[in-house]
């Protein structure tokens, strides 16, 4: 981007981190959010919870600069900065409930980052950051070499180095890194972290802006229903193909694997517990650091499911008006038959085109598939003659299903797939079969979920009877598969 003149007045007018810095209330904001959406990594706070904060914040800017100050109410304080001439906060509601929720936007992001690195460090290393660069032209030079003598001799040295290194540990020689070189790594890698979390809000913000586009497009939209859904589709895949698709979809592979996450969980823990970078006073935080990345990937990967949702319900509201035009033609035309059916016309009264017959090719045929029957067990259900409590039947039970979803989640992180019966004997069925029942409506956050009708699965837990002993029920269902 050009840094010219006219540039940097447009950005100066209409960029949001810019508008931030020019604002009177720039510490207030800046420092709140700061405080209540970066350092603990929050992606998102319902409005309930954010304007309790921003209360208790104000009365204690109040009690220390007088009553004078920030007079306003803390819910038009965030509508202010929620509003499109701020964008300091995205307000937005979730799908079937009315409670409004707030996240910062990557330009506020920006923004807090740079406001962070205006304060003067101790301790600036540049050593680390030489050779990470170096690192990276060493690896663009090499993985774009096509010539295999140059790629054999490469590789040759590098085991006669690694040959030598291990030589030099054999005969007791081991250099380590001084403090100093630990310093610089230790915090050339705080920084690199930090700025991968708040890139994740930019990327998810740029799939936000695909799926608004779409609906616009859905809104406007007077050609085909196929002509619009390969417009969509191709506009689609074209941002999960382009470089910023590519590499989210490559970090996303790497951090899900269960491998690397234990790399990362044993490489934090040694380096932590190195005197050096304890003197540091780190975050505690920065143990789990991987967690807030896979937690904040997990957001980006709900809005590509929330613009799948959106392109099914416009076919299905799409196809229900069309049956109901063809219903009210249908109609019509019955009401005009009957209000002629005495007074038949003479000679010919309709005209049809040439007409021909629709020749079906019996290869055009679909093969024959049978249908599913179901097996349902002719049972005599037999009454007993004990007193039964009616009041269970009023009594109801609330199924978490966020936090089956989530557990959903933790297992297909090691894995591709997982079958219910796996993911019962992880995590015990609590509620009974409403719990169960509750498992098979899952498959729309991020996963998939197929049936094998082939293959039945028990499903086993445990409850408890009117006298309150313990008891095994057992459900016997074909089997259930999630999926990424």
């Amino acid at each position: 981007m050009s840094l010219d003149f006219d540039t940097l007045s447009t950005l100066r007018l209409q960029h949001p981190a810019w508008r931030l810095m020019r604002s009177d209330h720039a510490p207030l904001i800046a420092s709140f959010l700061h405080r209540v959406f970066v350092v603990p990594n929050v992606r998102v706070m319902s409005q309930a919870d954010l304007v309790e904060i921003l209360e208790d914040e104000l009365y204690a800017l109040r009690l220390r600069l007088g009553d004078a100050s920030f007079p306003g109410a803390a819910l038009h304080y965030l509508n202010e900065w929620a509003a499109p001439d701020k964008g300091w906060l995205r307000k937005f509601y979730k799908a079937g409930t009315d409670d409004a929720q707030f996240d910062i936007t990557p330009a506020t992001e920006k923004a807090i980052a740079w406001l962070t690195q205006l304060t003067e460090r101790q301790f600036v290393g540049t050593e680390s950051r030489l050779l990470t660069l170096f690192d990276l032209l060493k690896q663009m030079s090499e993985g774009s070499d096509t010539d295999p003598e140059r790629r054999m001799a490469e590789l040759v040295r590098k085991r006669a180095e690694i040959d030598a290194e291990i030589e030099r540990v054999a005969s007791g020689d081991m250099p380590v890194l001084d403090d100093t070189a630990l310093k610089d790594r230790f915090q050339q890698f705080m920084q690199g972290s930090r700025e991968l979390l708040s890139d994740f809000r930019e990327v998810e913000h740029n799939f936000r802006m695909l799926d608004r586009r779409v609906r616009e497009r859905i809104a406007k939209w007077e050609g085909g229903k196929g002509a619009l859904l390969e417009d969509i589709m191709g506009e689609r895949d074209a941002i999960a193909d382009s470089d910023q698709g590519k590499s989210f979809r490559a970090f996303w592979d790497f951090l899900l694997s269960s491998r690397r996450q234990d790399e990362l969980t044993d490489l934090l823990e040694r380096v932590l517990a190195l005197p050096v970078v304890a003197s540091l006073e780190p975050d505690p935080r920065t143990r789990r650091m991987h967690h807030d990345w896979v937690e904040a990937g997990e957001h980006t990967q709900r809005t590509v499911a929330v613009l799948s949702q959106q392109l099914r319900r416009f076919l299905d509201d799409q196809a229900w008006l069309e049956n109901r035009r063809i219903m009210d033609i249908m109609r019509s035309l019955e009401g005009r038959a009957l209000s002629v059916r005495d007074r038949m016309p003479a000679g010919a009264f309709m005209q049809i085109a040439s007409t021909r017959a629709s020749i079906d090719l019996i290869m055009e045929r679909p093969l024959y598939t049978p249908a599913f029957k179901p097996v349902i067990n002719d049972l005599v259900l037999q009454a007993e003659d004990d007193d039964v409590d009616a009041q269970t039947l009023f009594e109801q039970i609330m199924v978490d299903k966020a936090r089956l979803t989530r557990h959903v989640r933790q297992m297909l992180q090691e894995r591709d797939q997982v079958t219910l019966r796996d993911l019962v004997a992880a995590q015990p069925i609590e509620q009974g079969l409403a719990e169960l029942i509750t498992y098979l409506q899952l498959g729309n956050d991020g996963f998939s979920s197929s049936v094998d009708e082939q293959t039945m699965d028990d499903i086993e837990w445990f409850g408890e009877t009117a006298s309150g002993d313990s008891v095994r029920r057992v459900a016997r269902l074909p089997r259930v598969i999630f999926m990424r």
